[in-house]
Formats: C-alpha cells, sequence, structure tokens
C-alpha cells in the first residue's frame, strides 16, 4: 500500500460480523490498553447535523456495550478520538459505551 493513500480504519482494525449487532470492529492483532485509534467524529457546526459532528468509518462501526466496553471516545478539539482502556486480543470486538448524546462534553471513561 502507498504511504500516502487513504485508509478509512487503522490497519489493524477490520469491519466483522458482531454479536452485538450487525457489523462491528475487529482487530487483527493484540492491542494495548491506552492505544490512541483514531478519530471517530469530526466537528461541523453548521447545523446539518443532530450533533453537530459527523462520524469517522472508525466511530461509524464500533458497537455499544453498557458494561466493560473495551474503549473511549474523547473530546480533542474539533474531534472525538477512540482509545483503548483494556488489553484487546486478536479477533476481539472493539465496543464503547455510547456517550454521544451530548457530544461536547468532554469525554472521560469512569474506568480509567
Amino acid at each position: 500500500m502507498k504511504e500516502n493513500s487513504y485508509r478509512p480504519l487503522p490497519e489493524k482494525l477490520y469491519i466483522g460480523t458482531s454479536k452485538i449487532e450487525g457489523n462491528g470492529l475487529f482487530t487483527t492483532e493484540f492491542i494495548t490498553k491506552n492505544t490512541e485509534l483514531g478519530i471517530t467524529h469530526i466537528k461541523y457546526d453548521k447545523g446539518d447535523f443532530h450533533s453537530n459532528f459527523i462520524r469517522t468509518p472508525l466511530g461509524g462501526f464500533v458497537n455499544h456495550q453498557q458494561k466493560n466496553p473495551n474503549c473511549v471516545v474523547y473530546e480533542c478539539g474539533e474531534y472525538l478520538k477512540m482509545k483503548t482502556i483494556l488489553d484487546i486480543n486478536a479477533g476481539d470486538e472493539l465496543t464503547l459505551n455510547y456517550k454521544l448524546y451530548e457530544p461536547c462534553k468532554n469525554y472521560v471513561d469512569d474506568n480509567q
């Protein structure tokens, strides 16, 4: 793959069939706790979207898990970013406890 080519997901992530709901995000390799995974949402405050954020593929395919999610989303300037809060084994699904009802709040996970 060319170094400057567009890649909608980080290299070690893929979209697969989820046991939670529809499709989900999975990893091809072990990911350690506190690994930055990328941008899930981009701020867009023109009023065209209900939350003033546009989802990226990373944010669009991660499933909700109320108890024991392995990732968290947090605010970083004009972006919402995702990082792991647990070690994740190869083949495991990445999950979040969705907190996007008020997306302008600073996302700090209670599990940290």
